[in-house]
């Protein structure tokens, strides 16, 4: 298993540079980029005083058209000073070519330096750093509730296939199924958090405004009383997947030879279902817990963040795509692709765990 996890890790360097070099030219040559968002800026200012702010250069009277017939392959730039224009390419890096800019961002990454953000003026690794933890207490606490509320359910739906206790619980899955977390968090928000009915929960933040004055029990209940509404919203939209995968694996079982000859033995129902069926059936289950994390902390959470104004990785990541603030985009895409690759190597080690018999060594990665 050792050797296994040493090629796995070996792997992960050269996907990484795969995912982001794809990422990276697809990004850059997209329209719309950080020079024409800062073009934008200064057009519609419209005043010497902004271009020089902004830019970095001398003030100049009167408007900044200087230069009609300048040609510059970003937008809106025929109307600037094509100095102007160069010192708005340096600022953001795009003086150099592409295969440059490339290059001296995985030198940097390999350095763990993820670049500063260029309208926050910050360390991208910070701003990372600081939404981290609101990412993590919706992923974490959403995945637990999932996994506490669908594999009891799955096995009970499994025990009792064909009742009514199955028709119903399905029908109440397909709901959940059928409705997006975001739809819920909204309707959530009309209904609870002073929308049109009531104001039992915020709206918004993960905190109130004075946390750091309450005690140690009030900073608890005042944490989880802000996540009450993300959360359900994440739990009720991401139950259903994983309900009906534990009630199809414990059917698929439950069907198998051993089980039938531990009836012939007289072996009380729970004994088998619990003694012998559970641990093969929940193998698949348990073993994709990393990857349910990642896929909860890092994309079902995005617009439920965006909608409780959640300062996490996902409204961070969105305002980045949106403002076209290219480190953070490409800082957060590697910390995604880093974390995710990680956690499927965890979730391979799991399956070992969880099931001896299972031998990656024997096969190619």
């Amino acid at each position: 298993m050792g050797w296994y996890v040493f090629k796995r890790l070996l792997l992960i360097v050269p996907t990484l540079i795969g995912v982001v070099a794809i990422n990276f030219f697809i990004v850059q040559l997209a329209p719309g980029g950080p020079v024409d968002q800062m073009i934008g800026r200064i057009t519609g200012e419209n005043t010497g005083q902004s271009t020089a702010r902004i830019a970095g250069a001398a003030p100049m009277p009167g408007a900044v058209v200087l230069d009609p017939g300048a040609r510059s392959q970003f937008q809106g730039a025929q109307a600037l000073d094509p100095k102007l224009i160069e010192a708005i390419e340096k600022q953001f890096g795009f003086d150099k070519p592409i295969h440059e800019r490339f290059f001296i961002m995985l030198w940097d990454y390999a350095q763990l330096d993820l670049g500063d953000s260029f309208f926050e003026k910050r360390p991208v690794i910070t701003l990372i750093i600081e939404a981290l933890p609101v990412s993590i207490s919706l992923g974490l606490w959403s995945t637990l509730l999932i996994y506490m509320i669908s594999i009891p359910l799955g096995v009970a739906k499994a025990r009792r296939n064909g009742t009514r206790f199955d028709t119903w619980t399905s029908g109440i899955i397909l709901v959940g199924y059928a409705v997006p977390a975001f739809l819920l968090a909204v309707f959530l928000i009309l209904l609870f958090a002073g929308g049109s009915y009531f104001s039992w929960f915020p709206l918004k933040g993960l905190t109130s405004n004075n946390f750091e004055t309450l005690s140690l029990t009030g900073k608890i209940f005042d944490y989880f009383w802000h996540l009450v509404l993300p959360v359900i919203a994440m739990t009720i939209g991401g139950f259903a997947t994983l309900t009906m995968l534990t009630k199809n694996s414990f059917l698929d079982e439950i069907s198998k030879q051993y089980v039938l000859t531990a009836r012939a033995k007289g072996l009380e129902e729970r004994q088998i279902m619990f003694g012998h069926v559970f641990r093969n059936a929940m193998l698949i289950v348990i073993a994709g817990f990393p990857a349910a994390l990642v896929g909860i902390l890092f994309t079902g959470s995005l617009l439920v963040e965006v909608i409780f104004s959640l300062e996490g990785l996902g409204l961070l990541g969105f305002e980045a795509i949106v403002k076209r603030d290219y480190p953070v985009i490409f800082g957060t895409l590697f910390f995604f692709t880093f974390i995710g690759l990680v956690m499927t190597l965890i979730g391979d080690l799991m399956y070992v765990l969880v099931d001896p018999r299972i031998d990656f060594e024997t096969r190619e990665v």
